[in-house]
């Protein structure tokens, strides 16, 4: 297995990944999330690879063949007068292809944005995750991730 910067001809092979992230979140939030839907367009995806503060990294096989993506993004978290400036590298989506699961492949894209993050003199890296998503939540304990805060709601 190899990581890589995403290319557009890896388009295809992301937007199949988004659809199956997409699924994920409406099974668990159909009151927020439209199944058969994808978060990003081919426009889109072509925009964000040329982008170098919202890089996607894909693990891929010895065929070339995406296994899983991680979508990343530089933010510089705001200053205030109560807050030390810092850069974070954010995880945007994580995904590893259904197909290839229980392979490490999660892992092994999570160090390497965590290389990348340091390399790029990141304070942390940050991510969200949708409460119910206990499959991810278990991942990112794993990962040595920790709760930083949390978002809450009340619907009305």
């Amino acid at each position: 297995m190899k990581i890589r910067r995403a290319r557009t001809g890896d388009i295809d092979s992301l937007l199949g990944l988004l659809g199956q992230v997409l699924e994920i979140h409406a099974h668990i939030r159909p009151d927020i999330f439209i199944s058969g839907t994808t978060k990003y367009t081919e426009e889109d995806l072509r925009k964000i690879i040329a982008d170098d503060d919202r890089p996607i990294f894909v693990a891929v096989d010895d065929k070339d063949t995406v296994m899983g993506y991680a979508f990343c993004m530089l933010k510089k978290q705001p200053f205030t007068t109560t807050m030390v400036p810092f850069t974070s590298m954010f995880i945007d989506d994580l995904c590893v292809d259904q197909r290839f699961r229980e392979q490490r492949v999660g892992m092994k894209l999570f160090e390497y944005v965590k290389e990348k993050a340091k390399e790029l003199d990141c304070y942390e890296i940050s991510l969200n995750v949708w409460e119910g998503n206990e499959c991810a939540q278990k991942f990112y304990d794993k990962m040595g991730m920790k709760v930083k805060e949390t978002q809450m709601e009340y619907i009305l």
